[in-house]
């Protein structure tokens, strides 16, 4: 699904860069509007609006990381991963660099949405401001792009 070339060129600039979490994040469109969830308000971060996303397992390719969190996170299964959209640094809760890896995503249907992690779902506009971090709204723009 994600070229074994570009997996191993962003893992291998991660251990460079000293990252010491993998993680992975997805666009999934359906109708002109991509699926944000929000964190519950006494998570890390609480409240904010992100794509689904998720820790690599150690061992775990970044297509695997990216079928099961969306999966894990919305019930969604992905069908094909497009495009890479860019990554992302932040500092986990737990303290530690993290890298998120950014690709479009079709899913086989995109709704019932069942959330496990997370409070509430929505489908947002991109003709929208949407509610987000700097870091996705860079990401987004990548996503209108193509």
């Amino acid at each position: 699904m994600i070229e074994t070339t570009l997996s191993e060129k962003l893992a291998s600039a991660a251990v460079r860069d000293e990252v010491q979490q993998l993680v992975v994040g997805a666009v999934v469109a359906h109708e002109g509007k991509v699926l944000l969830l929000q964190r519950p308000a006494d998570d890390f971060m609480g409240g904010i609006w992100e794509l689904p996303s998720g820790k690599v397992a150690s061992g775990e390719a970044l297509d695997q990381a990216l079928v099961r969190e969306v999966k894990e996170e919305t019930g969604l299964e992905i069908a094909r991963i497009r495009n890479y959209l860019g990554e992302f640094d932040y500092q986990s809760g737990s303290g530690k660099k993290s890298r998120q890896f950014n690709f479009t995503v079709d899913v086989v249907d995109p709704e019932p949405v069942k959330l496990t992690e997370h409070d509430v779902y929505t489908w947002t506009s991109l003709s929208e401001d949407p509610p987000v971090t700097e870091a996705v709204k860079n990401v987004l723009a990548i996503y209108k792009e193509i």
